[in-house]
């Protein structure tokens, strides 16, 4: 496990730890690409279900309007 000094207080701390255990500040601050990686996640899975849901839909509407002409 890779260890550096911590800026604040000088104490070594773990590299992948979020904060400092003794003096609490962050290791890692929240910047810009760091939300954007995390939003850019959760979005991806919730545009994939939009689109699969959207393909149904456009599915049973084709299927049933195939149904309607035949049957008249």
């Amino acid at each position: 496990m890779e260890k550096k000094k911590c800026p604040q207080c000088k104490n070594l701390i773990s590299k992948t730890s979020p904060t400092c255990l003794y003096c609490g500040r962050p290791n890692k601050f929240i910047t810009k690409e760091y939300v954007n990686k995390k939003w850019n996640k959760d979005n991806s899975k919730n545009v994939f279900d939009y689109i699969f849901i959207n393909k149904y839909l456009v599915l049973i509407l084709f299927l049933i309007l195939i149904i309607i002409i035949i049957f008249n």
